[in-house]
């Protein structure tokens, strides 16, 4: 075992000095915020243009409460529809023919355009139209059974007011403490810590097995293998980079905190200067929702989430990574490995459909099962931490899940020291399974 601490420095310093690994480190947070932030950026950017469009109402009843706005003008116009159309284009950005009452027929409108309407533009003219045939249903519905315009004028504003009904969720902790929740917040960051898992599994449990298939391919293991003992080697490459991926999610814990930090006193700063000008316009709707938010974030049991998602990571690491080293000795080249590993990626994407299905539901069936199969626990028991799990299914989920692990590491040990100096033949699986019996 003396070996073994060289062996973990050795893959640990090689991958975490290579530039590859410094730049994806600093690099895929800083673009993951510039996405989010350009997004936002660019959507709040309009086009200066003004768009025209030509409105043939043959009814007469709907054109007129199309309303222009920054970005589209509607012109109403008696000309023929073949002369509005021959302009599209050049004058104007498309024509829009109403040729039968829309009440009766639903597809008495039709818009011509020379490029792909947005789809903000017909779903605005679409709720127009239909507020309009409400108005009109509900004025034949007063006529035919007597009913005071009064009345219906009334039925019509409550109808077009927006009641903002949210609901409140309070949940008890495991002392009886009434905590309040948020299920999108819940939803979100359980997401969040699924993707991680499912990526960082994926990723450098692929990187041991390429490593694994580099060194045997080169001949590297034979000299290795001469001085170092098979599962010295193995566990020393696969704990060595578990250590590269731990450094990889601290510095970009370390980084997204720090934007984080820096965005929300940014916001704060802002939203104080400006709390005046919103108050006189009544515009106080998003510093409320930002400190609900904050409000949601702090309510969170963080310690919960991070010690879980340590352990899970540790836990499933391991095992796929060993798996993943197990297949590579097996074999002298990448593609050779791929009749292997299709199952275990095609169970691990399962497992990451499961935690998606789980987000509606993360107490049911599927949920609570797939949280103890070892194989997909590393990822949808972190879907239902957020949203507050029992400690004694975190415990059985655990433990299933590392001593799992440690059968796992063993079996994967006796293929391994036989599989690295096997050349030229790929083996079946009935050959790894007696490769596995070997003493």
């Amino acid at each position: 075992m003396k070996a073994l601490p060289l062996i973990i420095q050795r893959e640990y310093t090689t991958r975490v000095k290579k530039k590859s690994f410094i730049l994806s480190t600093i690099l895929t947070p800083v673009i993951f915020i510039g996405i989010i932030v350009g997004s936002i950026f660019m959507a709040g950017i309009k086009d200066s243009d003004v768009k025209r469009i030509v409105v043939i109402d043959t009814t007469g009843k709907y054109g007129q409460h199309l309303t222009s706005d920054d970005s589209y003008n509607y012109e109403l116009a008696h000309e023929q529809s073949e002369d509005a159309k021959s302009k599209i284009g050049d004058e104007i950005f498309g024509v829009l023919q109403i040729t039968d009452d829309l009440a009766k027929n639903p597809n008495g409108a039709t818009f011509f355009s020379e490029k792909q309407p947005p789809m903000e533009l017909i779903s605005a003219m679409q709720r127009t139209f239909g507020d309009e045939i409400k108005k009109e249903k509900l004025a034949v519905l007063a006529q035919e059974q007597n009913v005071d315009l009064a009345t219906i004028q009334s039925v019509q504003e409550i109808e077009a007011s927006s009641n903002k009904l949210q609901i409140s969720t309070i949940r008890f902790d495991q002392n009886g403490e009434e905590k309040e929740t948020s299920s999108m917040v819940a939803s979100v960051i359980g997401v969040a810590c699924t993707m991680l898992m499912y990526i960082f599994i994926i990723s450098y449990g692929a990187m041991v097995m390429q490593g694994v298939i580099e060194e045997k391919s080169n001949r590297i293991v034979e000299v290795m293998v001469s001085s170092v003992k098979p599962f010295d080697l193995m566990m020393g490459k696969i704990l060595g980079i578990s250590l590269v991926g731990l450094t990889q999610l601290a510095i970009w814990g370390v980084l997204i905190a720090g934007f984080s930090t820096i965005g929300s006193s940014f916001l704060m700063s802002s939203a104080s200067v400006d709390t005046v000008n919103m108050a006189q316009m009544g515009s106080m709707d998003n510093m409320n929702e930002m400190a609900d938010a904050m409000t949601m974030l702090s309510s969170i049991n963080w310690v919960e989430i991070l010690v879980m998602f340590f352990l899970f990571f540790i836990g499933g690491y391991l095992m796929y990574a060993a798996l993943f080293a197990m297949f590579g000795s097996a074999v002298d080249n990448v593609q050779d490995s791929q009749q292997f590993v299709m199952p275990i990626t095609l169970i691990f994407l399962f497992a990451l459909y499961a935690g998606m299905y789980s987000i509606n539901n993360p107490d049911g069936p599927l949920a609570f099962w797939c949280s103890m199969i070892p194989l997909t626990s590393p990822v949808v028991m972190m879907v239902r931490v957020p949203f507050g799990v029992p400690l004694w299914e975190e415990l059985v989920s655990v433990g299933i899940l590392f001593v799992s692990t440690i059968l796992i590491v063993m079996l994967s040990a006796k293929v391994y020291r036989v599989g690295i100096l096997m050349y030229g033949k790929k083996p079946s699986l009935k050959e790894l399974a007696k490769w596995m019996r070997y003493k």
